[in-house]
């Protein structure tokens, strides 16, 4: 084999699923913070591994591909067997269903997203809701609100199957959501306000010991939605100009 400068990303690609898998190991034997922990870690090496390759002048298809597989496991599969292991088991059939949600739709999301790549530069939006951040989504809602104690009992089925339908769905829309910002000064100087917000996020999930962010994702799903319908409404219903990763055609599903 060949040794490239694209082995340096490629290798930040394969940790995110070493992570991956890593939490999967841990969710079986019911080390959920554990489980959480090595997730978050992945999306490090996530956005490690492009930022890395644009240094480097490495980013090509094999790398989107690679990225993709790895996501499908660290941000699909790990969030679904713990969701599993954590409440759906007690469901059997329809928990197994539930459960696989974020698995089954995130797979969607990337196979939509890599027929769609045109381009290998940064863009402003994605279209439906990023895998990482629906994954986000999913354990900080585990550790943090479902495990704690926070949500009295009686509420806890009822609130843990709506997320997950609520963020698998989001995934496979065509609702735009803000890619995260790069920090640099053409990247502030660009999109000022949505830095802010991404930089306030991070501070309070710092500052919270990680309790800040379920309700920062959920602020970030809801917010995307609430935006893109009001823009549907002031157009009559037009969507609006592709300005995503993705074009909007060909598309394997519309939500």
């Amino acid at each position: 084999m060949r040794v490239t400068r694209s082995i340096i990303p490629n290798l930040f690609t394969l940790a995110n699923l070493f992570c991956g898998f890593g939490s999967i190991l841990a969710s079986s034997q019911g080390e959920f913070e554990r489980a959480a922990m090595l997730i978050l870690l992945s999306g490090v090496f996530d956005a490690l591994d492009g930022v890395i390759a644009r240094l480097v002048r490495s980013t090509s298809e094999f790398g989107v591909e690679l990225d993709s597989l790895c996501d499908a496991v660290s941000f699909g599969v790990a969030p679904s067997v713990m969701l599993w292991n954590v409440f759906f088991y007690q469901w059997l059939n329809w928990g197994l269903l539930l459960a696989s949600l974020p698995a089954l739709m995130g797979v969607l999301r990337l196979a939509r997203f890599n027929v769609q790549l045109t381009s290998m530069e940064d863009k402003a939006y994605f279209r439906g809701m990023p895998i990482p951040a629906a994954a986000f989504t999913i354990v900080s809602y585990v550790l943090f609100t479902h495990l704690s104690g926070d949500v009295a009992p009686e509420w806890q089925p009822a609130l843990i199957t709506a997320m997950v339908v609520m963020v698998s769905l989001a995934m496979v829309s065509t609702i735009k959501y803000d890619n995260m910002p790069r920090p640099t000064k053409r990247g502030i100087r660009e999109r000022p306000v949505v830095f802010v917000v991404f930089l306030a996020g991070l501070l309070a999930a710092l500052l919270t010991e990680g309790k800040a962010i379920f309700p920062f994702m959920v602020l970030y799903m809801v917010g995307g939605a609430v935006r893109h319908a009001i823009y549907l409404i002031r157009t009559g219903g037009k969507d609006e100009a592709d300005d995503t990763l993705e074009e909007p055609d060909p598309d394997p599903f519309s939500m």
